[in-house]
Protein backbone atom coordinates (compact mmCIF):
# COMPACT_ATOMS: atom_id res chain seq x y z
CA UNK A 1 0.00 0.00 0.00
CA UNK A 2 1.61 3.40 -0.76
CA UNK A 3 2.27 6.03 1.73
CA UNK A 4 -0.81 8.21 3.37
CA UNK A 5 0.01 11.84 3.22
CA UNK A 6 -0.51 13.81 6.48
CA UNK A 7 -1.46 17.52 6.20
CA UNK A 8 0.10 19.18 9.33
CA UNK A 9 -1.57 22.07 10.03
CA UNK A 10 0.15 24.50 12.70
CA UNK A 11 0.27 27.84 13.62
CA UNK A 12 -3.28 29.55 13.37
CA UNK A 13 -4.54 32.78 14.73
CA UNK A 14 -5.41 31.82 18.25
CA UNK A 15 -2.93 33.54 21.41
CA UNK A 16 -1.74 29.74 21.65
CA UNK A 17 -0.05 30.42 17.81
CA UNK A 18 4.14 29.93 19.03
CA UNK A 19 2.87 26.84 20.94
CA UNK A 20 1.56 24.97 18.23
CA UNK A 21 4.51 25.91 16.45
CA UNK A 22 6.66 24.13 19.00
CA UNK A 23 4.10 20.98 19.31
CA UNK A 24 4.23 20.80 15.09
CA UNK A 25 7.83 20.20 15.03
CA UNK A 26 7.79 17.47 17.58
CA UNK A 27 4.89 15.83 15.46
CA UNK A 28 6.56 15.70 12.22
CA UNK A 29 9.83 14.72 13.33
CA UNK A 30 8.28 11.72 15.14
CA UNK A 31 6.24 11.12 11.84
CA UNK A 32 6.58 7.45 11.05
CA UNK A 33 8.03 7.93 7.37
CA UNK A 34 7.61 4.70 6.77
CA UNK A 35 3.55 4.84 6.22
CA UNK A 36 3.58 8.77 6.06
CA UNK A 37 4.51 11.38 4.19
CA UNK A 38 4.27 14.85 5.76
CA UNK A 39 2.90 17.95 4.23
CA UNK A 40 3.32 20.58 6.37
CA UNK A 41 0.93 23.83 6.12
CA UNK A 42 1.67 26.86 8.72
CA UNK A 43 -1.67 29.18 8.81
CA UNK A 44 -0.01 32.41 10.01
CA UNK A 45 -1.59 35.31 12.76
CA UNK A 46 -3.43 36.60 9.53
CA UNK A 47 -5.49 33.28 8.81
CA UNK A 48 -3.68 32.63 5.88
CA UNK A 49 -2.44 29.13 4.29
CA UNK A 50 1.36 28.52 3.69
CA UNK A 51 2.63 25.11 2.27
CA UNK A 52 6.25 24.46 3.04
CA UNK A 53 7.26 21.40 0.72
CA UNK A 54 10.79 21.06 1.63
CA UNK A 55 9.75 20.64 5.53
CA UNK A 56 11.16 23.74 6.78
CA UNK A 57 8.36 25.65 8.14
CA UNK A 58 9.53 27.25 11.44
CA UNK A 59 12.53 29.74 12.48
CA UNK A 60 14.04 30.06 16.25
CA UNK A 61 12.32 26.63 16.79
CA UNK A 62 15.05 26.27 19.70
CA UNK A 63 13.33 29.53 21.48
CA UNK A 64 9.52 29.83 22.55
CA UNK A 65 9.77 33.57 22.50
CA UNK A 66 10.98 33.88 19.35
CA UNK A 67 9.71 31.10 17.32
CA UNK A 68 7.76 31.85 14.21
CA UNK A 69 7.22 30.80 10.61
CA UNK A 70 9.60 30.94 8.01
CA UNK A 71 8.85 33.46 5.37
CA UNK A 72 9.11 30.92 2.66
CA UNK A 73 6.20 29.35 2.56
CA UNK A 74 4.24 29.20 -0.61
CA UNK A 75 0.55 30.41 -0.08
CA UNK A 76 -2.61 27.87 -0.57
CA UNK A 77 -5.82 27.05 0.28
CA UNK A 78 -7.64 23.85 1.10
CA UNK A 79 -9.99 22.40 -2.00
CA UNK A 80 -11.97 19.13 -2.43
CA UNK A 81 -12.50 17.75 -5.58
CA UNK A 82 -13.46 14.64 -6.96
CA UNK A 83 -10.02 13.02 -6.37
CA UNK A 84 -10.27 14.04 -2.63
CA UNK A 85 -8.72 16.80 -0.20
CA UNK A 86 -5.69 18.84 -1.54
CA UNK A 87 -4.05 22.16 -0.58
CA UNK A 88 -4.32 24.17 -4.29
CA UNK A 89 -1.74 26.85 -4.94
CA UNK A 90 -3.07 30.60 -4.80
CA UNK A 91 -0.84 31.82 -7.42
CA UNK A 92 0.30 29.03 -9.98
CA UNK A 93 -2.81 26.44 -9.19
CA UNK A 94 -0.90 23.92 -8.75
CA UNK A 95 -2.70 20.60 -6.15
CA UNK A 96 -0.84 18.74 -3.42
CA UNK A 97 -3.45 15.75 -2.45
CA UNK A 98 -3.40 14.80 1.26
CA UNK A 99 -5.11 11.67 2.80
CA UNK A 100 -5.36 12.62 6.51
CA UNK A 101 -5.58 16.61 8.41
CA UNK A 102 -3.26 16.55 11.49
CA UNK A 103 -4.56 19.97 13.11
CA UNK A 104 -1.71 20.98 15.61
CA UNK A 105 -3.86 23.71 16.48
CA UNK A 106 -4.03 24.72 20.05
CA UNK A 107 -7.41 27.62 20.64
CA UNK A 108 -9.51 29.65 18.35
CA UNK A 109 -10.01 28.13 14.87
CA UNK A 110 -8.15 24.99 15.72
CA UNK A 111 -9.85 22.92 18.71
CA UNK A 112 -12.62 24.80 18.52
CA UNK A 113 -14.36 23.09 15.83
CA UNK A 114 -13.53 25.35 13.10
CA UNK A 115 -10.62 22.93 11.52
CA UNK A 116 -13.02 19.77 12.71
CA UNK A 117 -15.95 21.32 10.60
CA UNK A 118 -13.76 21.99 7.54
CA UNK A 119 -12.51 18.27 7.20
CA UNK A 120 -15.90 17.56 7.55
CA UNK A 121 -16.75 19.40 4.36
CA UNK A 122 -13.35 18.11 3.26
CA UNK A 123 -14.16 14.82 3.19
CA UNK A 124 -11.18 13.41 5.16
CA UNK A 125 -9.74 12.09 8.26
CA UNK A 126 -8.91 14.23 11.21
CA UNK A 127 -6.51 14.12 14.15
CA UNK A 128 -8.71 14.36 17.44
CA UNK A 129 -12.07 14.78 17.97
CA UNK A 130 -14.84 15.49 15.86
CA UNK A 131 -16.90 18.92 15.59
CA UNK A 132 -19.21 18.75 18.93
CA UNK A 133 -17.02 17.23 20.98
CA UNK A 134 -14.27 19.90 20.18
CA UNK A 135 -16.38 22.84 20.28
CA UNK A 136 -18.07 21.37 23.87
CA UNK A 137 -14.92 20.80 24.93
CA UNK A 138 -13.48 24.13 24.41
CA UNK A 139 -16.22 26.16 26.01
CA UNK A 140 -15.09 25.40 29.69
CA UNK A 141 -18.64 26.59 30.90
CA UNK A 142 -20.40 23.78 28.37
CA UNK A 143 -17.92 21.52 29.80
CA UNK A 144 -18.70 22.28 33.62
CA UNK A 145 -22.70 21.89 32.77
CA UNK A 146 -22.41 18.54 31.01
CA UNK A 147 -19.92 17.19 33.64
CA UNK A 148 -21.99 18.57 36.57
CA UNK A 149 -25.61 17.11 34.93
CA UNK A 150 -23.51 13.77 34.70
CA UNK A 151 -22.45 13.83 38.29
CA UNK A 152 -19.06 14.42 37.73
CA UNK A 153 -17.29 16.99 39.95
CA UNK A 154 -16.66 20.48 38.81
CA UNK A 155 -15.64 23.61 40.91
CA UNK A 156 -18.39 26.17 41.39
CA UNK A 157 -18.58 29.32 39.19
CA UNK A 158 -20.08 32.28 37.65
CA UNK A 159 -20.71 32.91 34.14
CA UNK A 160 -19.91 36.57 32.81
CA UNK A 161 -21.63 37.84 29.24
CA UNK A 162 -19.42 41.05 27.99
CA UNK A 163 -22.20 44.06 27.82
CA UNK A 164 -24.52 41.69 30.23
CA UNK A 165 -24.66 44.35 33.12
CA UNK A 166 -22.13 45.52 35.93
CA UNK A 167 -19.55 43.64 37.70
CA UNK A 168 -20.91 42.38 41.18
CA UNK A 169 -17.82 41.39 43.17
CA UNK A 170 -18.98 41.52 46.70
CA UNK A 171 -22.10 39.52 45.71
CA UNK A 172 -19.41 36.68 43.60
CA UNK A 173 -17.26 36.68 46.38
CA UNK A 174 -20.00 36.33 49.12
CA UNK A 175 -20.77 33.29 47.40
CA UNK A 176 -17.48 31.93 45.77
CA UNK A 177 -14.85 32.96 48.43
CA UNK A 178 -11.42 34.19 47.99
CA UNK A 179 -9.12 33.08 45.74
CA UNK A 180 -10.82 33.10 42.74
CA UNK A 181 -9.52 32.59 39.42
CA UNK A 182 -11.27 34.41 36.44
CA UNK A 183 -10.30 32.43 33.04
CA UNK A 184 -11.78 33.53 29.25
CA UNK A 185 -14.54 30.40 28.34
CA UNK A 186 -12.82 29.43 25.23
CA UNK A 187 -8.36 29.84 25.48
CA UNK A 188 -6.07 27.49 26.34
CA UNK A 189 -2.32 27.23 28.16
CA UNK A 190 -3.63 29.94 30.88
CA UNK A 191 -3.53 32.41 28.05
CA UNK A 192 -5.58 35.23 29.92
CA UNK A 193 -5.97 33.75 33.17
CA UNK A 194 -5.83 35.27 36.75
CA UNK A 195 -5.25 34.38 40.69
CA UNK A 196 -7.75 37.14 42.38
CA UNK A 197 -6.97 37.27 45.96
CA UNK A 198 -9.28 40.32 46.62
CA UNK A 199 -12.24 42.41 45.57
CA UNK A 200 -10.28 44.87 44.60
CA UNK A 201 -8.30 43.27 41.94
CA UNK A 202 -11.59 41.00 40.14
CA UNK A 203 -12.70 43.77 38.02
CA UNK A 204 -8.98 44.44 36.85
CA UNK A 205 -8.62 40.33 36.11
CA UNK A 206 -12.05 40.59 34.58
CA UNK A 207 -11.03 43.32 32.02
CA UNK A 208 -8.49 41.25 30.76
CA UNK A 209 -9.93 38.34 30.56
CA UNK A 210 -12.23 39.92 28.66
CA UNK A 211 -9.54 41.08 25.90
CA UNK A 212 -9.74 37.42 25.18
CA UNK A 213 -13.38 36.40 25.19
CA UNK A 214 -17.13 37.46 25.29
CA UNK A 215 -17.51 34.79 27.98
CA UNK A 216 -15.61 34.96 31.41
CA UNK A 217 -16.19 32.31 33.65
CA UNK A 218 -14.81 33.16 37.94
CA UNK A 219 -13.92 30.07 39.21
CA UNK A 220 -13.26 29.10 43.61
CA UNK A 221 -10.18 28.44 44.30
CA UNK A 222 -9.58 24.24 44.23
CA UNK A 223 -7.15 23.40 46.69
CA UNK A 224 -6.03 20.52 45.21
CA UNK A 225 -2.85 18.72 43.79
CA UNK A 226 -3.20 18.84 40.04
CA UNK A 227 -3.34 15.54 38.07
CA UNK A 228 -3.38 14.95 34.18
CA UNK A 229 -4.79 11.74 32.52
CA UNK A 230 -3.95 11.65 28.69
CA UNK A 231 -7.33 9.26 27.28
CA UNK A 232 -6.08 7.65 23.94
CA UNK A 233 -9.11 6.08 21.27
CA UNK A 234 -12.66 6.47 20.09
CA UNK A 235 -15.64 3.94 21.17
CA UNK A 236 -13.20 2.35 24.45
CA UNK A 237 -10.79 5.05 25.57
CA UNK A 238 -7.85 3.71 27.14
CA UNK A 239 -6.37 6.11 29.90
CA UNK A 240 -2.38 6.17 30.59
CA UNK A 241 -0.66 6.48 33.91
CA UNK A 242 -1.56 10.03 35.44
CA UNK A 243 0.69 12.66 36.33
CA UNK A 244 1.23 15.20 38.06
CA UNK A 245 2.27 19.47 37.36
CA UNK A 246 3.57 20.99 40.48
CA UNK A 247 3.68 24.81 40.06
CA UNK A 248 6.30 26.98 41.10
CA UNK A 249 4.76 29.92 40.58
CA UNK A 250 0.59 31.22 41.59
CA UNK A 251 -0.94 28.85 39.67
CA UNK A 252 0.33 26.64 36.21
CA UNK A 253 0.78 30.12 34.19
CA UNK A 254 1.65 30.54 30.51
CA UNK A 255 5.04 31.76 31.67
CA UNK A 256 5.37 28.48 33.80
CA UNK A 257 4.26 26.32 31.07
CA UNK A 258 6.36 27.37 28.35
CA UNK A 259 9.01 30.39 28.95
CA UNK A 260 10.32 29.64 32.70
CA UNK A 261 13.21 27.39 32.88
CA UNK A 262 12.06 26.02 36.16
CA UNK A 263 8.12 27.25 36.11
CA UNK A 264 6.64 23.61 37.11
CA UNK A 265 7.64 20.22 37.73
CA UNK A 266 6.23 17.34 35.29
CA UNK A 267 5.71 13.81 37.94
CA UNK A 268 5.56 11.18 35.96
CA UNK A 269 3.83 8.68 37.15
CA UNK A 270 1.92 10.38 39.75
CA UNK A 271 2.69 9.35 43.72
CA UNK A 272 -0.87 7.76 43.86
CA UNK A 273 -1.90 4.61 45.61
CA UNK A 274 -3.48 2.08 42.67
CA UNK A 275 -6.94 2.98 44.02
CA UNK A 276 -6.50 6.66 43.53
CA UNK A 277 -5.17 5.50 39.80
CA UNK A 278 -8.05 3.46 39.08
CA UNK A 279 -10.38 6.45 40.24
CA UNK A 280 -9.08 9.14 38.08
CA UNK A 281 -8.43 6.54 35.10
CA UNK A 282 -12.22 5.66 35.36
CA UNK A 283 -12.98 9.29 35.98
CA UNK A 284 -11.32 10.69 32.90
CA UNK A 285 -12.68 7.94 30.56
CA UNK A 286 -15.90 8.75 31.47
CA UNK A 287 -15.76 12.48 31.26
CA UNK A 288 -14.01 11.29 27.55
CA UNK A 289 -17.22 9.23 26.71
CA UNK A 290 -19.92 12.03 28.14
CA UNK A 291 -17.83 14.80 25.99
CA UNK A 292 -18.14 12.50 22.64
CA UNK A 293 -14.50 12.81 22.70
CA UNK A 294 -12.58 10.79 20.01
CA UNK A 295 -9.08 10.35 19.69
CA UNK A 296 -7.38 11.73 22.20
CA UNK A 297 -7.43 14.56 25.21
CA UNK A 298 -5.84 15.38 28.14
CA UNK A 299 -8.20 15.35 31.38
CA UNK A 300 -7.11 17.78 34.16
CA UNK A 301 -8.17 17.21 37.10
CA UNK A 302 -7.76 18.39 41.11
CA UNK A 303 -6.71 15.54 43.93
CA UNK A 304 -8.53 17.60 46.81
CA UNK A 305 -7.16 16.57 50.84
CA UNK A 306 -10.24 14.54 51.43
CA UNK A 307 -9.59 12.48 48.37
CA UNK A 308 -12.05 13.20 46.01
CA UNK A 309 -11.65 14.72 42.44
CA UNK A 310 -13.00 18.04 40.46
CA UNK A 311 -12.26 18.00 36.93
CA UNK A 312 -10.96 20.89 35.38
CA UNK A 313 -11.06 20.72 31.79
CA UNK A 314 -10.72 18.95 28.69
CA UNK A 315 -8.07 19.64 26.18
CA UNK A 316 -9.21 18.05 22.55
CA UNK A 317 -6.00 19.24 21.33
CA UNK A 318 -3.11 18.44 24.19
CA UNK A 319 0.30 20.04 23.78
CA UNK A 320 2.86 18.04 21.77
CA UNK A 321 6.09 19.94 23.13
CA UNK A 322 9.06 18.40 24.54
CA UNK A 323 7.84 19.15 28.34
CA UNK A 324 4.48 18.22 27.43
CA UNK A 325 2.98 16.24 29.46
CA UNK A 326 0.78 14.03 26.86
CA UNK A 327 3.05 12.29 25.09
CA UNK A 328 5.26 12.11 28.07
CA UNK A 329 2.07 9.52 30.09
CA UNK A 330 1.71 8.15 27.13
CA UNK A 331 5.20 7.05 26.70
CA UNK A 332 4.91 5.96 30.45
CA UNK A 333 2.14 3.80 29.24
CA UNK A 334 4.39 1.84 26.35
CA UNK A 335 4.02 4.14 23.83
CA UNK A 336 6.99 5.53 22.01
CA UNK A 337 6.54 9.12 20.45
CA UNK A 338 6.09 7.43 16.80
CA UNK A 339 3.92 4.63 18.05
CA UNK A 340 1.45 7.47 19.73
CA UNK A 341 1.41 9.44 16.38
CA UNK A 342 0.44 6.63 14.50
CA UNK A 343 -2.16 5.55 16.84
CA UNK A 344 -3.21 8.70 16.35
CA UNK A 345 -3.65 9.12 12.66
CA UNK A 346 -5.24 5.52 12.58
CA UNK A 347 -7.94 6.20 15.27
CA UNK A 348 -8.79 9.12 12.79
CA UNK A 349 -8.81 6.64 10.15
CA UNK A 350 -11.31 4.70 11.67
CA UNK A 351 -13.60 7.35 13.05
CA UNK A 352 -13.65 8.52 9.40
CA UNK A 353 -14.95 5.33 7.77
CA UNK A 354 -17.25 4.90 10.50
CA UNK A 355 -19.07 7.71 9.92
CA UNK A 356 -18.76 7.27 6.43
CA UNK A 357 -20.86 3.62 6.55
CA UNK A 358 -23.77 6.43 8.19
CA UNK A 359 -26.74 6.45 5.53
CA UNK A 360 -27.85 9.86 4.37
CA UNK A 361 -30.67 8.72 2.57
CA UNK A 362 -34.01 9.89 3.58
CA UNK A 363 -36.39 7.18 4.54
CA UNK A 364 -38.98 5.47 2.91
CA UNK A 365 -42.16 6.42 4.96
CA UNK A 366 -44.72 5.01 2.60
CA UNK A 367 -46.46 2.01 4.57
Amino acid sequence: MSQRIVCVACGGQSTEHEVSLLSAKNVTDALPRDKYTPLITGIDKRGLWHLYPDGHFCVNADDPTKIALAPSGIPVFPVRSTDGPALQELHSGIRHPFDILFPVLHGANGEDGAMQGLCQMLSCPCVGCDVSSSAACMDKDTTKQLLAANGIGVARSVVLRNGNGSLQAEEIVATLGLPLFVKPAHTGSSVGVAKVKSIAALAAAVADAFRYDRKVIIEEYVQGREIECAVLGNAEPFCAIPGEIIPHTEFYSYEAKYLLADGASLKTPADLTPDQIAQVQTLACRAYQILGCSGMARVDFFFKPDGSWVLNELNTIPGFTKISMFPKLMQLSGFSYPSLIARLLQLSIDFHAENAMLSEAIPNLQG
